[in-house]
């Protein structure tokens, strides 16, 4: 373990002894105090080689499914990591919920007793994270072992994807508090706005508008609204110069319309609010190099993936509230 997260993990121990009661009870605390009892679990690992990282992300990605989908309940607890009955008892077990560890391992269940009370219940957040990490140490330690062990558990590529991006903000910012966001163009240039979500195009067939378009001048600059990796660049005949962000949250952030980039974004590069992507222009609608057939603005869309689909929702609500944060860090 090196020295940061070991000094992490003592202070975060020294808090669960301070606080004993709330170590526990999970509705007495914030928000920063339910993230540093998530890293207590994350960091315990660091010493068998499972980057704390790879569980986090894991953990991540499960709690933005369970936060949008209606069919996956919601797991109590600090950790959002659930398993089916079938893989942690086994398939054959007669006992779907079985808890005793012997009768798990005999019938191939990858349940385990994670801290020695010698049950192993889906339900105890030590037990949960001990089997992932497991799991994950049976691949390997590299990403491309984490890789192939996330598609061997989940069999998805787009499953795989997500949870390796927030795996990699993760291990370059060394948090997981990465939930901040900013308006994408400063607040101090000229710029007007409204809520055009749904509103009917008649370029390129029928089709709704799935954004909000910021109107402001040629060049003026466009910054993420979000922490994320670049995980698209290039010409879109509808969006034109676009640049497309993937975050922690399984969103996917739309910038449209730019006139050009920033010299710095590439495909993979990671970026924070307030980084600079590019300059609004009036590109798309036609041909790569097509510009000028409306005003400059900014067209921005946010896409969330649930496991299965990926959907377009109203960025209009967030713009507003991003803007009246960033006029108050202003002040």
């Amino acid at each position: 373990m090196n020295r940061h997260f070991k000094f992490l993990f003592t202070c975060l121990l020294l808090g669960m002894l301070l606080y004993p009661s709330a170590a526990y009870a999970k509705e007495d605390l914030t928000e920063e105090e339910i993230l540093q009892q998530r890293m207590i679990y994350y960091v315990q690992f660091d010493e068998l080689l499972i980057p704390w990282y790879f569980l986090a992300a894991i953990d991540q990605y499960e709690r933005n499914l369970q936060s949008v989908r209606k069919d996956i309940p919601k797991r109590e607890g600090y950790l959002a990591i659930q398993f089916s009955d079938e893989y942690w008892s086994g398939a054959f077990n007669p006992v779907k919920e079985d808890t005793s560890p012997e009768t798990i391992s005999y019938f191939g269940g990858m349940g385990l007793d994670g801290n020695h009370d010698g049950i192993a219940s889906p339900k105890d957040d030590e037990d949960v994270i001990f089997s992932m990490a497991s799991y994950l140490g049976k691949f390997g330690t590299t990403d491309e072992d984490f890789k192939l062990a996330l598609w061997e558990y989940y069999g998805s590529e787009e499953a795989v994807n997500q949870i390796f991006t927030i795996s990699t903000l993760y291990r370059h910012f060394k948090t997981t508090e990465l939930d901040a966001h900013t308006f994408p163009l400063n607040i101090r240039s000229d710029y007007s706005y409204k809520g055009t979500w749904g509103a009917n195009r008649g370029w390129g067939g029928r089709r709704i508008h799935e954004g909000t378009d910021i109107f402001a001048s040629y060049g003026t600059p466009v910054l993420s609204t979000s922490y994320g990796i670049v995980e698209v660049k290039g010409w879109n005949q509808f969006g034109g110069w676009r640049i497309g962000i993937r975050d922690n949250h399984n969103s996917y952030h739309y910038y449209a319309h730019l006139g050009s980039y920033h010299k710095d974004i590439e495909v993979g590069t990671i970026v924070k609010p307030g980084t600079v992507l590019g300059y609004v222009g009036s590109s798309g609608y036609g041909k790569e190099g097509t510009s000028g057939k409306f005003p400059p603005h900014l067209h921005y869309g946010i896409y969330k993936f649930n496991g299965r689909t990926e959907w377009a929702f109203d960025p209009y609500p967030s713009l507003l509230q991003w803007e009246r944060q960033a006029k108050n860090q202003k002040k």
